[in-house]
């Protein structure tokens, strides 16, 4: 029987592609590259700077300029956090329900907590979130399981009365290791390389709304 539920933060629980799109284009602009494309960044904001700076620069970690480019990008969405984020459409009313049902809901993110922290005020939602586990919370992050079990046991609840949402590979892999069902956020940033139905996920769902129908 489930009782929590955890979310993953971009593409799962806000829609911050817009935001993480603006410092990236900013940061082309500075090095006297033409803009891209929204449609274009959106597949790749749920993979960190690494997808980012993928698609914006070509860069790979093991390239020598990676690391400055990875904080000059870092500067830019910090000044640029929480212009045009947003709960995805439903979510808002989801967490009503989980609330009015008495049923915890927490944030496990790879995001590291100078950002997570700040957007979850910014959003409203840090004093109501039972666990926000942040990328640097834990010595592993996702698809390592320790980030969610850390999270279950701040809810109070073992891992296998918990319902973790996610919109990447890394996300069903972190929550079947943990022993909590695995739900795809369809509706979040999946590229055409992604292969949602091979993620050994327990539902996929296509609007946040959706969730309330598998508790």
């Amino acid at each position: 029987m489930i009782k929590a539920v955890l979310f993953d933060l971009d593409g799962t629980l806000a829609d911050t592609a817009l935001d993480l799109g603006y410092a990236l284009n900013e940061q082309r602009q500075r090095h006297g590259l033409a803009p891209l494309p929204h449609a274009q960044i959106r597949p790749y904001a749920s993979h960190g700077t690494v997808g980012l700076l993928e698609i914006g620069f070509s860069l790979a970690p093991e390239d020598s300029s990676f690391s400055a480019m990875r904080e000059e990008y870092l500067q830019l969405y910090t000044a640029n956090l929480c212009r045009l984020t947003c709960l995805f459409e439903g979510m808002a009313e989801t967490l009503q329900q989980l609330e009015q049902r008495n049923i915890p809901w927490g944030v496990v993110t790879n995001k590291p907590a100078r950002f997570t922290d700040p957007l979850m005020a910014a959003l409203g939602l840090s004093k109501r979130a039972a666990s926000i586990i942040s990328g640097d919370t834990c010595t592993h992050p996702k698809p390592h399981p320790e980030p969610l079990l850390c999270a279950s046991r701040e809810i109070g609840l073992p891992p296998e009365q918990c319902l973790y949402v996610g919109d990447a590979e890394r996300d069903m892999e972190a929550a079947n290791a943990a022993g909590m069902r695995p739900i795809v956020a369809h509706y979040g940033y999946l590229g055409p390389d992604d292969h949602p139905e091979q993620w050994s996920a327990h539902s996929m769902i296509k609007h946040p709304q959706e969730l309330l129908r598998l508790l």
